[in-house]
């Protein structure tokens, strides 16, 4: 009994084999292809790296180094060490300033704050329609400048459709921006509501983010509203909220058009805010040096309070597992 014998697999050229056309790709061209999106990522960043170092770094390195000198356009700038923060500490103007600020600083945001979060869950719970979201946003599309001359319109003692309306009810006309009492307030709550509908909007970008299993889940229980927004919105919110809260501060200390269109500082300085302070010191009276210094005192204040809010409101940690 003979036995054929098998002849050998015969094997096929490489060439011809599935997938044998494609070469690995090596590290060395892995690298070109990352170094490849370098010169085209830099040309995307330049414009906004180019807006930063002219209009925020630069400035904010010469008013550090104008604060320890006197200048004033006319003659070049001599130093002076520390006398500028020296009369900051000692300027009653300064502090009253400071003070006129923090009371619309505490007004604008307390109110703004509430506001924005109650339309924002209203939003939420209620609809969604982009048309709402169009209306809501509308008051900050318009600028400081045109917001603070139409409601200083309206709110002109004489003349303004509001106090034709609070006269027409048989009240008494109120000097909403001529008292130093309204003053303040009212310049609070034209800046609310030209800012709480974009503020309400990034709370309501927020309350995307908490699953809805989460309320569903709380009707079963049997919660009303008014608990799943203390159980579940408000904790879960408490990130995006925190951030908010931060922008918002730092703009409100900032303060300066709505003032300038509407009371001039006035009257007898209750609107005198920080900003318009610093203004009038630099271009009023040319005291750049003096003026830069109060600006670096409101930039380390800033500083100081962001620091305090991010560790106080734990911004950077979420409660959603």
């Amino acid at each position: 009994m003979t036995i054929a014998s098998s002849s050998p697999p015969s094997r096929l050229p490489l060439s011809g084999a599935e997938g044998a056309g494609t070469k690995p790709r090596t590290a060395g061209a892995r690298t070109r292809a990352t170094r490849g999106d370098g010169p085209l990522a830099a040309v995307f960043l330049a414009p906004a790296l180019l807006g930063f170092l002219v209009f925020l770094l630069w400035p904010t390195l010469r008013g550090i180094c104008l604060s320890f000198t006197r200048f004033n356009l006319l003659t070049p700038a001599r130093w002076a060490g520390l006398d500028n923060y020296v009369r900051m500490v000692h300027d009653p103007i300064f502090w009253d300033s400071l003070k006129v600020t923090v009371e619309y600083v505490v007004i604008n945001i307390g109110v703004q704050t509430v506001s924005a979060l109650a339309i924002a869950v209203l939003l939420q719970r209620l609809t969604r329609s982009a048309v709402l979201r169009g209306i809501v946003l509308t008051p900050y599309l318009m600028s400081n400048v045109v917001a603070g001359i139409v409601w200083l319109w309206i709110l002109d003692t004489q003349l303004g459709i509001g106090n034709q309306i609070i006269s027409a009810l048989g009240f008494d006309r109120i000097p909403f921006l001529a008292d130093d009492k309204w003053a303040i307030p009212t310049i609070a709550l034209i800046n609310v509501w030209r800012h709480v509908g974009y503020t309400a909007l990034l709370l309501f970008a927020g309350l995307q983010a908490i699953p809805d299993d989460m309320y569903e889940a709380a009707k079963v229980d049997g919660a009303s509203e008014w608990r799943m927004f203390w159980r579940i919105t408000l904790p879960l919110l408490r990130p995006v909220l925190a951030v908010v809260l931060i922008m918002t501060v730092i703009g409100s200390f900032q303060v300066f058009d709505t003032v300038a269109v509407t009371t001039g500082g006035g009257p007898a300085n209750a609107t005198n805010v920080l900003q318009y302070y610093i203004y009038q010191s630099a271009f009023g009276r040319f005291q750049f040096g003096y003026a830069s210094a109060m600006s670096v005192a409101l930039l380390v204040v800033l500083s100081a309070i962001t620091v305090v809010q991010y560790r106080l409101t734990r911004a950077g940690r979420t409660d959603l597992g």
